[in-house]
């Protein structure tokens, strides 16, 4: 499978490994620090799906789904989190659902909890296209 994916994410290692593990599985990948940085990144060229951080600093990713909805309503986006001690886990991804999220991802990320769910949203705009 091919695609073009955005990897919005504070946290840099995180960036690096989502980056390598799609990038082996043959995918492109594009990274972004901040949701402010990765709508830029969207607004420069097609992306076939975003994982995107909920917790990051300038604009969380509340603001960043908020804003892709607006701008890509069909733009797949699956959501990361590892909760925080304000929110469970399960507090901010039901929050990203309802804001719009295609599919939630636990951290920390592995090949196990990724791939399969980058396969499965890929294949459903494929054929939604």
């Amino acid at each position: 499978m091919s695609g073009r994916i955005l990897i919005i994410d504070d946290d840099p290692l995180l960036r690096e490994i989502a980056g390598e593990l799609l990038t082996t599985a043959g995918y492109e990948c594009l990274t972004a620090e901040d949701g402010r940085i990765g709508l830029s990144r969207l607004e420069s060229g097609p992306v076939d799906l975003v994982l995107l951080d909920m917790i990051m600093p300038n604009m969380d990713g509340v603001e960043t789904l908020t804003a892709i909805r607006d701008r890509w309503p069909g733009l797949p986006v699956a959501v990361m989190s590892a909760g925080t001690r304000a929110m469970s886990l399960q507090g901010l991804l039901r929050i990203a659902m309802g804001l719009g999220a295609s599919e939630a991802i636990q951290k920390p990320l592995t090949e196990a909890s990724v791939l399969p769910v980058v396969e499965r949203l890929l294949q459903q705009k494929t054929r939604a296209a």
